[in-house]
């Protein structure tokens, strides 16, 4: 009786499975087929912005024209993600000779209570002479933020002595001469990699 109940059993798993094997796929395609995203068009990364640099000059956008930029998001107290993306960049920079004439490269800051223009300055160019700082007041900067799809939060944090710190997006976009989004580099992309990226997309 046990072995007749146990070989009912697996009768039924097998004829179930078959089933499955059978419907599964059609609804898995048929899914799949819904859950596609076709994007169309430009990325909405990037545009319009007014701030001011590490000199103490009110700029906007237009005023890197005519240059490729690479734009990065952090604040100078940063203890690790900031310095890392920020030597990724000079490296890169180094590695591209003389193409690194044609980028800017750029980094704004969140920070709009400590990261002043002469605060701004001197963490910048500690990192590559060319790094231009850019700060302003809280709105400029979440303008600015919200053009380039950067996320970025004021957070408590007593152990830095400071009472707070900034989670932010990690991540470095290259823009075309025109201020078009082009490409973009995740915190742990290799330097080599970083830097075929930029020459590949400089040299179009």
């Amino acid at each position: 009786m046990r072995i007749k109940l146990l070989l009912v059993i697996v009768a039924g798993f097998a004829l179930g499975a078959a089933s499955g094997f059978s419907v599964l796929p059609e609804a898995r395609n048929a899914l799949i087929a819904k859950a596609r995203v076709h994007v169309v068009g430009e990325a909405l990364i990037g545009g319009a912005f007014q701030l001011v640099d590490h000199t103490g000059k009110r700029v906007t956008d237009k005023d890197f024209r005519g240059r490729y930029m690479l734009v990065q998001f952090g604040f100078t107290f940063c203890p690790d993600i900031c310095p890392t993306g920020l030597q990724l960049m000079s490296a890169a920079l180094a590695e591209l000779g003389p193409l690194a004439a044609r980028v800017t490269p750029v980094f704004i800051s969140v920070d709009h209570e400590r990261d002043t223009p002469k605060v701004l300055g001197k963490y910048v160019t500690a990192f590559h002479p060319r790094i231009v700082g850019l700060t302003g007041s809280a709105d400029d900067i979440r303008n600015a933020a919200r053009t380039y799809r950067v996320y970025f939060a004021k957070v408590k944090d007593p152990s830095s002595g400071l009472d707070y710190s900034y989670d932010h997006s990690a991540i470095t976009y290259l823009m075309d001469e025109n201020g078009k989004y082009v490409a973009h580099f995740p915190l742990g992309i290799s330097v080599n990699a970083m830097t075929k990226r930029l020459r590949a997309h400089i040299q179009r």
